[in-house]
């Protein structure tokens, strides 16, 4: 089986870190007491998914998984802020889905050829000392550093974008009939699975076109996940019209009639997409058991809604209205729904969740998260400015309050991180 189809990989993003800010203070020649001239650090790099209509799988996926943009640069000497990392552009096929693996929250829906998406912020650049100044407290030996991000572990999904799906089992001529109406150049020959990515043509219909997919051939248990099933089903949510195709001659040794039931069993089950609209492409009309066959299904179907229609790709002979059916359903189907995009980026911005967290554990109050080990970063436990910077820092983010909330009272044991004090209220 060839290895060329790729459409859902694993894969692990990293937006920049921010760069830290600087402890300096101004030296000059006769100036004995410089002031504070520590530079902000640069911000890190977003990571950006650029939608490219010149790619159709995810193989460039397969053997390259980390994408770790660029983190800002520390602040300079003199109030120099740091270079801002640069951003990381990672080039996917239109229509896929970020996922974030650990929520199953959808990210990105990147679907539009061209269009850029911002799915993580990089980290902010942290303070120089210089902006710790003020009357009291003259030369702050400490700075802020710069955010710092997570990795995010991700799941990008290919969903095939198009306005029609031909659908059915392998070697029903889905392939042949896409070579007919469009300037597509699939791969066709007389095995199964012959096509093992979909192939998007446009079809020029009169003043109409609208761009078909061959979704590679179904069989039995396919929603289940036999055969190539998952991998390909899922492309069909895009579509917006199915053309479900039949071998209506029955050359495979299969009864057409049962081949329609078998292939609308795995739509159904898988996310219900038997209930897409849906026109049935009775192919093969010019081999023996045809017309049989199909008096058998229009029988069949006489009670349903459900268009049939007779077609020779070998002969080129039937397209016609088959076309124009396809042009007025478009026109009568709303365009199809967006993957809802359940996080916004901000809230990924550095990965970061909840500030902080207060929790008992045996005699102490353990305080733990990214603002409390944002804040360990940026203190001296050996400056006394530092530590009241420390002290006031705790009570606004409202960590002193928490610790009461939970019960904490004088003389308690207190730990954030390495560091451990007593509470005093």
């Amino acid at each position: 089986m060839s290895t060329s189809f790729v459409d859902i990989v694993r894969i692990k993003l990293k937006a920049g870190d921010g760069g830290d800010g600087k402890v300096s203070f101004h030296r000059e020649k006769f100036v004995q007491a410089g002031g504070p001239d520590g530079g902000d650090g640069g911000r890190g790099g977003n990571i950006v998914f650029l939608a490219d209509p010149g790619m159709h799988t995810l193989l460039d996926f397969r053997y390259n998984r980390k994408f770790f943009a660029e983190a800002g640069a520390p602040g300079g000497a003199g109030r120099a802020s740091g270079k801002s990392g640069q951003d990381l552009v990672i080039k996917v096929p239109p229509g896929t889905v970020v996922r974030d693996l650990a929520t199953d929250k959808v990210l990105a829906d990147v679907r539009e050829p061209g269009k850029e998406r911002v799915v993580l912020h990089g980290g902010r650049g942290g303070w120089g000392n210089s902006h710790f100044a003020n009357s009291v407290r003259q030369a702050p030996n400490f700075a802020k550093p710069g955010m710092r991000t997570k990795v995010f572990d991700v799941q990008l999904e290919l969903k095939t974008i198009a306005d029609v799906g031909l659908v059915g089992f392998p070697n029903v001529g889905k392939s042949t009939i896409l070579s007919v109406l469009t300037a597509a150049k699939p791969k066709i020959a007389n095995y199964h699975f012959t096509t093992l990515l979909p192939n998007l043509g446009v079809v020029k219909a009169r003043s109409d076109g609208f761009v078909l997919a061959d979704i590679p051939g179904l069989i039995e248990g396919a929603s289940e996940g036999a055969g190539l099933g998952h991998e390909f089903l899922r492309h069909v949510e895009r579509t917006r019209l199915l053309l479900h195709v039949l071998d209506i001659s029955g050359s495979e040794g299969r009864d057409p009639l049962e081949d329609l039931d078998v292939i609308n069993r795995e739509l159904a089950r898988y996310k219900e997409l038997d209930k897409k609209p849906q026109i049935v492409v009775c192919n093969k009309m010019d081999l023996p058991e045809a017309e049989e066959n199909l008096a058998r299904l229009r029988e069949k179907l006489k009670d349903s809604s459900t268009e049939i229609f007779a077609v020779s790709a070998a002969a080129n002979q039937g397209f016609a209205p088959l076309l124009d059916a396809c042009v007025r359903r478009l026109n009568e189907i709303p365009p199809v729904d967006s993957f809802e995009e359940e996080s916004e980026a901000e809230e990924f911005a550095a990965g970061l969740g909840a500030p902080f967290a207060v929790r008992r554990e045996n005699d102490a109050y353990v305080v733990e998260g990214p603002a409390v080990d944002a804040l360990l970063l940026r203190v001296r436990l050996d400056d006394a400015e530092s530590m009241a910077y420390f002290e006031r820092t705790l009570r606004r983010l409202g960590i002193i309050d928490a610790l009461r909330a939970k019960g904490a009272a004088d003389g308690d044991t207190v730990r954030l991180g390495d560091v451990e004090f007593e509470f005093i209220n």
